[in-house]
């Protein structure tokens, strides 16, 4: 399945090439209220954005300018919707957004970043490193192909694909009465309608729109908030039936173990 774009997509694809000699965008003052201490950290991961990341394709060299309130920011304040110390699972997490936002703003959480492609997994590495994240694990392949091994009770994604597809993708690798934390645009409200039996096969039980860092962001971030059942079975792949869920139309879904 090819992933859909909304309207946080990470990439460029007009063909512009990387300026070595543009500047960094600007430190807001919002960038101080999220990341506090850490403000350091967070500007050498934008530094690295604008960087390498835009050399390996991740970033779109337009984005350049609007890092911070457009990517970073937008990211880092879903933080107020993960409880203390919680892991977090981010599932195609590209150029680490929301993924090595939410490390820098959830010091006290183990975030596991799933990644397919191999510049996108050794960039990650690297910037974790680089910023200085050691709460950050790395995982190259789909969602998948990491059923079984990784387990957290929230799950995290952003421009990665409909609402329902995401839900069957984060549920085996979310714990029972987890959570996940869908980055979307308006378009979300919609998918939450037509997908709805999706989400059911993904014992999805209730969801929730919420605008986080309404109070210091000039436009709030986006969040479905999906909430799994209390008897929810991590690590247990969900299977579409048939070809899968049809884009526009609800799909059903069977429930196969990892590995069978």
């Amino acid at each position: 399945m090819t992933p859909q774009r909304d309207q946080h997509d990470q990439t460029d694809h007009d063909g512009a090439a990387p300026d070595p000699g543009a500047a960094l965008p600007h430190v807001p003052a919002a960038a101080e209220v999220v990341f506090g201490d850490r403000l350091p950290l967070a500007q050498v991961f934008v530094e690295a954005l604008a960087t390498t990341g835009v050399a390996h394709g991740l970033i779109g060299p337009r984005e350049i300018p609007r890092l911070w309130e457009r990517h970073v920011l937008n990211c880092a304040v879903v933080a107020e919707l993960v409880p203390r110390g919680a892991s977090i699972v981010d599932v195609g997490s590209g150029a680490g957004l929301p993924g090595l936002a939410l490390a820098l703003a959830c010091p006290a959480s183990e975030v596991h970043l799933v990644e397919p492609r191999r510049r996108a997994t050794d960039w990650l590495t690297a910037t974790a490193s680089a910023v200085g994240l050691d709460n950050v694990v790395v995982h190259q392949g789909r969602a998948q192909d990491v059923v079984g091994t990784v387990v957290a009770p929230v799950a995290t994604a952003r421009a990665v694909t409909r609402i329902g597809q995401l839900a069957q993708w984060c549920a085996p690798l979310t714990s029972a009465g987890g959570t996940l934390l869908a980055l979307k645009g308006v378009s979300v409200v919609t998918e939450l309608e037509e997908d709805s039996a999706a989400l059911r096969a993904a014992h999805v039980v209730d969801h929730e729109i919420v605008s986080c860092g309404a109070e210091i962001l000039e436009t709030p971030t986006t969040v479905a908030r999906l909430y799994l059942a209390d008897d929810h079975e991590p690590g247990i792949a969900i299977v579409p039936e048939g070809s899968g869920p049809r884009r526009g139309r609800a799909g059903k879904g069977r429930r196969r173990r990892s590995g069978s």
